[in-house]
């Protein structure tokens, strides 16, 4: 597993962001950092673990482009 030393001002969308080009993926880094559940905005230096996320397929594009 990867991890992740935040900045200050980080907040939990921007790293998701940062990492996965999404905020959609933010849920899960959390979850992943339960000791850090509260934090909202972090200052520098915190280490967070960074979970294996696969990449979303869009269920509109044709078989052979999935």
């Amino acid at each position: 597993m990867m991890t992740y030393t935040t900045i200050q001002g980080d907040t939990w969308d921007g790293i998701a962001y940062k990492l996965f080009q999404n905020e959609s993926s933010m849920t899960l880094l959390m979850q992943t950092n339960l000791a850090h559940i509260r934090t909202v905005v972090f200052g520098a230096g915190v280490l967070l673990q960074v979970p294996e996320v696969a990449p979303a397929v869009a269920e509109d594009l044709p078989p052979w482009r999935r």
